[in-house]
């Protein structure tokens, strides 16, 4: 019985050590949630945001603050604001290094990954979220936040790294098609519940007609542009997705360059080259040419859609272009009608570690309140964006907003509602990407492959079996995608990783010794039986 004790134990402490010391292992974070806020202090934390100018966002963010304030008078709140993600990014990494990083910041899992190879940077979030007191539905909580189990699982997957939770979703959104209805039907066509690529692109094309004058027939305009996508990484993901082709899987292995990329590429430059197609990097916003006639297919996000049709609340083309048509809002197109796939996206919030734990919990109850009923509804109202739980999609407020599609141009825009009702009803057919340290540079060299090739088209340049080649070689060199984490394709050998850390040398030679003195100690054991 002794030396099973011993052996077991002495096993447990070998094992436990090899895993917190395995090559490519993150570093177990070191903080611990206490057990009670200490309310006899003061905390000032600061929280980063974007707003996207919209100044109807900034004042539900100062108002959720103050009454946050009125709850916990001794937690300041300072907010600063950033109108581009990619700044919020470059100021984070910039202050990692100073230890100068904010509390609470609104940013994107694949950032948060990069902030994770400092040391001790972002905060791990299960354990906080389970806490009796302090977790989700906790009974030391001021206000009434969701439970664990009203977090929309599909928005909760997202803020997952390597099987941790890192972040809490904090709005979610998805693309989808904002069509010109009236040019469409004028073509002859009607629109389907689930548009296929096939019909986009022949709808497409069917739009070009123009006269002896360089005059479109179907608008009277000299500018067409069919088909505008916002987001070309998107394009390309979700169009590897519907395919069941590989992008890059959990590890960091790069899926992108394969035959059914090589299929897409060729053809947006068929598309490209009739006029059909174009991208926001190379023609500007897609709702500029929506709104003044100019497109009939515009894909965006649903959180872009107070921008979309003719009525749109932010559509900011001149009167002078001011067109008056029907819009419609569909998913993105796709391969199998019956099996669509679209992607999960939007803003997540992460908590940074810090010294003072009591100030770390003040940032969590911060976190939270930002998914009470009355913050998430609010910001939900001022874009197509969707609460990220099943306690604000279900109160009868946010649902008394959506049966009010159309009585206005402002609060119940009718095409916001609709890509905001869209996302509701395919929450099941979302999907996201895998988010490791380098998954940001991957995302962009997806859509970067569109780009170059819509680019190399307008320039009369050959998009054949060669330029592909060059193209891949190109890509991979612009965003180091051979020396991303786990890099190499998928399906290949595992890579060297080279030699490993001297903790992890050490921790595998306690194991070895663990190991040494389990025999000794059997040895001893069974010399001294014989003795006997």
């Amino acid at each position: 019985m002794k030396i099973r004790r011993f052996t077991s134990f002495a096993a447990a402490v070998g094992i436990a050590l090899a895993l917190t010391g395995c090559h490519g292992t993150r570093e177990m974070n070191t903080f611990e949630i206490p057990q009670e806020f200490d309310t006899s202090r003061n905390y000032e934390i600061s929280f980063w945001a974007k707003n996207d100018t919209n100044k109807t966002q900034t004042e539900i963010y100062e108002r959720a603050i103050q009454d946050f304030e009125r709850l916990y008078p001794n937690i300041k709140v300072n907010l600063r604001l950033y109108t581009d993600y990619g700044k919020i990014y470059n100021d984070v990494i910039t202050n990692i290094s100073t230890q100068t990083t904010p509390n609470v910041c609104i940013t994107y899992p694949d950032h948060i990954a990069t902030y994770l190879t400092g040391e001790n940077t972002v905060i791990p979030l299960d354990r906080m979220i389970a806490h009796p007191s302090y977790g989700l539905g906790g009974s030391e909580l001021r206000f009434e936040g969701p439970t664990e189990e009203e977090m929309i699982p599909q928005f909760m997957q997202e803020c997952q790294i390597e099987g941790r939770t890192y972040a809490m979703p904090y709005m979610r959104s998805t693309e989808c098609c904002y069509i010109n209805k009236t040019l469409v039907e004028k073509l002859g066509y009607e629109i389907p519940e689930i548009l296929t690529w096939d019909y986009i692109w022949e709808v497409s094309e069917a739009a070009l007609e123009q006269d002896a004058n360089g005059i479109y027939t179907l608008n009277g305009q000299k500018v067409l542009i069919p088909f505008i996508y916002k987001s070309t990484d998107n394009m390309m993901i979700q169009m590897l997705r519907q395919k069941g082709a590989e992008y890059s899987d959990a590890f960091g292995k790069i899926g992108i360059f394969n035959d059914t990329a090589k299929e897409i590429l060729y053809t947006v430059a068929e598309h490209t080259k009739t006029g059909a197609f174009s991208t926001f990097k190379i023609s500007s916003y897609p709702a500029n040419f929506l709104n003044a006639g100019q497109c009939l297919f515009a894909v965006d996000s649903t959180a872009g859609a107070t921008w979309m049709g003719s009525y749109a609340p932010l559509s900011d083309i001149s009167a002078d272009k001011f067109v008056e048509f029907e819009t419609e809002v569909r998913p993105v197109p796709q391969f199998d009608p019956k099996n669509p796939k679209m992607i999960s996206q939007g803003p997540s919030v992460c908590i940074f570690n810090k010294q003072d734990p009591q100030e770390v919990l003040a940032s969590w109850l911060f976190t939270q309140y930002l998914l009470s009923n009355d913050v998430q509804i609010a910001y939900s109202q001022t874009e197509g964006y969707v609460p990220v739980t099943t306690k604000a999609q279900n109160d009868p407020s946010y649902k008394d907003y959506l049966s009010r599609s159309g009585e206005d141009n402002e609060l119940h825009y009718d095409v916001k509602l609709q890509a905001a009702k869209l996302l509701m009803d395919h929450t099941e057919d979302t999907f996201v990407t895998p988010v490791f340290n380098g998954s940001a540079s991957l995302r962009n060299a997806a859509g970067q492959m569109i780009e170059n090739v819509a680019k190399s088209v307008r320039r009369n340049q050959a998009v054949d079996e060669a330029y592909m080649k060059t193209l891949q070689e190109d890509i991979t060199s612009l965003y180091h995608l051979d020396q991303l984490e786990g890099a190499g394709n998928v399906g290949d050998a595992p890579r060297d990783l080279g030699p490993l850390p001297k903790t992890s040398v050490a921790l595998l030679s306690t194991l070895a010794a663990a190991w040494v003195l389990i025999l000794l100690y059997l040895l001893h054991e069974k010399w001294h039986k014989k003795g006997k």
